[in-house]
């Protein structure tokens, strides 16, 4: 008797145990089924960032241009591709500075993408929106801006604009845009139908040398060794003219880099200084 009452205990706790476990599979089925149609839900509600950016749209819309600049702002600062779609609708604003304020705006883009809008914007009647489009597209480094780049540089009447597409072709980094920057700086660009000031041309000639750096482009070499050389040039461009052919690292640079470290400018004989180091030359 003791046996079968042993027998019987013994399968009840079998039992027991059997339902115990059922039961926690059924509550941890029951957790993840709930976790599930709780994940489902909040995919239907937009995200705290969809809200931010459908709210920066809204102010787009507003006649105050101080508040649809602020919506710019905010849509470039989220970095998010959907940020910059939404803030390219400013490309189109009569306000020049919501235009310029877009065209930083929508660089979180795809290159190519962030390039074909704001390309149209180097025609801009706004000398202001055309450089800061220029700068734009150097930033994005699309190949597909070199051409409007080039345009811009050898055809701008603004000195501002022509140095800011020198600058930004040297972001880009192309050889194909070497043979442009050398024109300038061998002074058979289109002449712009407005004449430039000294200082300004200036300032387009140092982007350009600088920029002929970057590239790296062994086809420069002379028309560089030719802007280091002559003393007519401002100081700034012949030490970026020294700068850049450092930068090359071709030795046919080597004596008109020696004979611009013998210059009496300081900061000319350091950056002719500097450059004969990148080429292995100790003197």
């Amino acid at each position: 008797m003791l046996v079968t009452a042993v027998f019987h205990f013994s399968k009840l706790r079998e039992l027991t145990l059997l339902l115990a476990v059922l039961i926690a599979i059924w509550l941890v089925a029951s957790e993840l089924a709930a976790a599930k149609s709780s994940i489902g839900q909040g995919n239907d509600r937009p995200t705290r960032i969809q809200r931010e950016i459908e709210y920066q749209r809204l102010r787009l819309t507003s006649v105050k241009v101080e508040e649809r600049r602020d919506a710019l702002m905010r849509l470039g600062n989220l970095k998010r591709p959907e940020a910059s779609r939404a803030a390219a609708a400013g490309l189109n604003d009569l306000a020049p500075i919501i235009r310029v304020t877009a065209a930083h705006a929508v660089l979180s883009l795809q290159p190519q993408e962030a390039a074909t809008l704001l390309i149209p914007l180097l025609r801009d009647k706004s000398e202001f929106v055309r450089r800061e489009t220029a700068y734009a597209l150097g930033e994005t480094r699309a190949r597909v801006a070199l051409g409007p780049l080039t345009e811009s540089l050898l055809g701008d009447k603004e000195a501002g604009v022509r140095a800011a597409a020198a600058v930004s072709l040297g972001q880009i980094g192309a050889e194909s845009a070497a043979g442009a920057l050398a024109q300038v700086l061998a002074g058979s660009g289109q002449t712009p139908k407005k004449k430039a000031k000294v200082r300004e041309n200036e300032f387009v000639m140092r982007a350009a040398a600088r920029s002929l750096g970057q590239i790296r482009s062994r086809a420069a070499v002379s028309v560089l060794i030719t802007t280091l050389a002559n003393e007519a040039n401002g100081a700034d461009v012949r030490r970026e003219a020294a700068t850049a052919l450092g930068l090359i690292g071709d030795t046919a640079a080597a004596p008109a880099l020696r004979a611009a470290f013998a210059s009496t400018d300081p900061y000319l004989s350091e950056a002719a200084r500097a450059a004969l180091r990148r080429l292995g030359d100790k003197n």
